[in-house]
């Protein structure tokens, strides 16, 4: 028994994992949705018992404790897109073969490669979406000619792109073409965005970590399940930082 009795049926569908909140209203109004063989209105909401299918297959209820949800890391190898669309060469969804409904936690850029968080959870999404800028993400990126320390100091200071300037961050140079850089906000592109404002290429692009989640030993094109601890830890954050994220 789960104690809500009803759940917006958008909600219903996106908790899932079959697509987003903003994709179920999409198929509600394409009349692939029922609800006890009936067309629903969007607002819907869906009680216990009711059946629900989208393309006339049944769409299972999750489990209110998330036992059946699927969370995992992923070290997207160069070339491969972050969408869940199959008709996309290359997309994410394939390219991991789970066996289960999954689909990515914000994207990488198809040039870049390293960690991005996969899930069946829609509900985390929408959480770590909307506090994303709370939350560190660190890159090792090589540079087209040899970093400078005006370079450095320039892009933790801040770059004008996209009619801003970005935030502070961390940056640390790594070698004579290599750099780190911690980002707590995610605009279009932006490393390649700033590189290229301050006269430098980026001619590789790697994510080791989100929050807390490391890359590790992940090679290029493996995943792996979140340990309870790092499921535990990734839910406290996200509950402290949905508040504030408006």
């Amino acid at each position: 028994m789960t104690s809500e009795v009803t759940k917006r049926l958008n909600k219903y569908i996106s908790d899932t994992g079959l697509c987003s909140r903003r994709e179920a209203d999409k198929l509600i109004e394409q009349n692939r949705v029922t609800i006890n063989d009936k067309l629903p209105e969007l607002g819907t909401k869906v009680a216990q018992g009711d059946q629900v299918k989208v393309d006339g297959k049944l769409v299972k209820a999750v489990a209110e404790d998330k036992s059946d949800r699927i969370y995992l890391v992923y070290n997207k190898p160069i070339g491969i897109t972050c969408t869940t669309e199959r008709h996309v060469k290359g997309n994410i969804i394939d390219a991991i073969k789970h066996k289960q409904r999954i689909f990515p936690v914000g994207r990488l850029d198809k040039p870049s490669e390293g960690l991005i968080i996969l899930t069946s959870d829609g509900d985390i999404v929408n959480k770590i979406l909307r506090a994303e800028n709370a939350h560190d993400k660190e890159y090792e990126v090589t540079v087209n000619q040899p970093i400078s320390e005006r370079f450095v100091q320039k892009m933790a200071k801040g770059v004008p792109i996209l009619g801003t300037v970005t935030k502070p961050c961390k940056v640390n140079a790594r070698g004579k073409f290599q750099f780190s850089i911690i980002l707590t906000q995610g605009l279009n592109r932006q490393i390649r965005r700033m590189c290229e404002f301050l006269g430098y290429e980026v001619t590789k692009l790697k994510r080791t970590r989100i929050m807390h989640l490391e890359l590790g030993n992940l090679k290029p094109g493996q995943w792996r399940n979140l340990t309870e601890k790092e499921l535990n830890q990734l839910n406290s954050a996200v509950q402290k930082s949905s508040k504030t994220a408006g």
